[in-house]
């Protein structure tokens, strides 16, 4: 007797909540929203007598880029040349973005001594620049530094 009660309230609940669902499928005219208007029920088809876009002009991304016109920069910051040989830079290091990189025209001082390479330091520098060097600093050119002195 139990079962026949809850299969029967189960059947009741059933039927109610499909007969509230089914309230707004009428073919009437849609409600409108608390915007005020009314709900998309079909998208719009395009009109095949209208005009008809100009086709696009893709860019072929195999093709090579051409450089920008001289004096501009396409939001790439320009980087200092890199060599092989060693070099020899002069001015004030600058701190870099991540907890104790040290940076002096844009190279970034890997080695050397740290008493004498310090953020607001002028200092002269001899080295040679090393870009396949791997760092955890997020900018600058890597620089291996043989010898540094105050400026």
């Amino acid at each position: 007797m139990r079962t026949i009660r809850i299969v029967a309230t189960a059947l009741i609940v059933c039927t109610a909540l499909v007969a509230c669902g089914g309230q707004d499928a009428g073919n009437g005219p849609a409600a409108p929203t608390p915007t005020g208007a009314s709900p998309v029920t079909e998208l719009p088809t395009p009109d095949p007598t209208g005009p008809v876009p100009p086709p696009s002009d893709p860019v072929d991304p195999t093709a090579p880029a051409s450089p920008p016109p001289p004096g501009k920069t396409r939001g790439v910051p320009t980087s200092p040349p890199t060599t092989t040989g060693e070099m020899t830079l002069t001015g004030r290091i600058e701190a870099g973005v991540e907890a104790g990189c040290l940076l002096l025209d844009g190279y970034l001082l890997v080695g050397g001594a740290r008493d004498v390479l310090s953020a607001g330091a002028s200092v002269i520098v001899t080295g040679r620049p090393n870009a396949t060097l791997m760092t955890t600093c997020q900018q600058g050119i890597p620089f291996e530094v043989a010898t540094a002195k105050r400026a």
